[in-house]
């Protein structure tokens, strides 16, 4: 069967690091495989093709890794996001992707550039890499969080006008900003309670190495898992859902 890939397909993969060439032999792979499957034979008759399987399947283990973690942790988004919605910009989906505009009457806006840039400022301190991989215990967590929550309670009541905070309107959004802020980083910190963050990645880390190693197995053992296990690792597997 053939594999049938759209442009938002090839484009998504191309975003994720694969070449052309990458994808294209992919492609070729998972079709050979289906019609060999289907004709009761092992993709892996000799030696040669079975190292070259071996080396494909450990290649894409390695991307797929790295882009799972990769995506755990990456916490730009979160910054981003957290900084249009103090701005007051709004969601608008056109052309069924969401974009952030610009807050139509922006002098409602409860913080001005001044006020965001304090707030993202001590933001950035506590969402980050660092914390999410550490290893804190929950009396640890409560502790920090009573300290930020006084520190940025302060820091908004001593400079609230200087941070845009004019008038009485604006000012009624002051609980909500620092409950929300508040929350950000704990959720942040629970990612890091007893290490747990950490050792989900190297849990991640040591499955694909696990999966890597099923191409070491002899050849009566790679027809029942290492087959699966290669087949899985196809990306072109993953593309809409098509071929799981």
């Amino acid at each position: 069967m053939a594999v049938q890939l759209t442009q938002q397909d090839i484009a998504d993969l191309k975003k994720q690091g694969y070449s052309e060439q990458e994808i294209q032999k992919a492609i070729e792979d998972i079709e050979r495989e289906d019609l060999q499957s289907s004709a009761g034979q092992h993709p892996s008759s000799s030696s040669g093709t079975q190292q070259t399987t071996q080396q494909r399947a450990s290649n894409f283990s390695t991307k797929q890794m790295d882009d799972i973690a990769k995506y755990q942790l990456e916490l730009n988004d979160l910054l981003e996001q957290t900084e249009h919605i103090l701005k007051g910009d709004i969601v608008v989906i056109e052309n069924g992707k969401k974009e952030w505009r610009p807050n139509p009457n922006p002098e409602k806006n409860p913080l001005n550039e001044e006020g965001i840039r304090k707030i993202m400022q001590e933001l950035q301190n506590y969402i980050n890499r660092h914390i999410i991989l550490g290893d804190y215990e929950q009396k640890d967590i409560n502790q920090i969080m009573r300290d930020y929550g006084r520190k940025l309670n302060n820091l908004i009541f001593m400079k609230y006008e200087e941070m845009g905070m004019d008038t009485q309107e604006k000012r009624q959004e002051y609980q909500s900003i620092v409950m929300n802020i508040v929350n950000l980083v704990y959720a942040s910190y629970s990612r890091a309670k007893d290490g747990a963050e950490r050792r989900s990645l190297r849990e991640m880390i040591t499955t694909g190495y696990n999966y890597q190693g099923q191409g070491m197995m002899n050849p009566g053992q790679q027809q029942g898992q290492g087959q699966r296990a290669r087949g899985m690792l196809n990306p072109m597997r993953w593309v809409g859902g098509k071929y799981v």
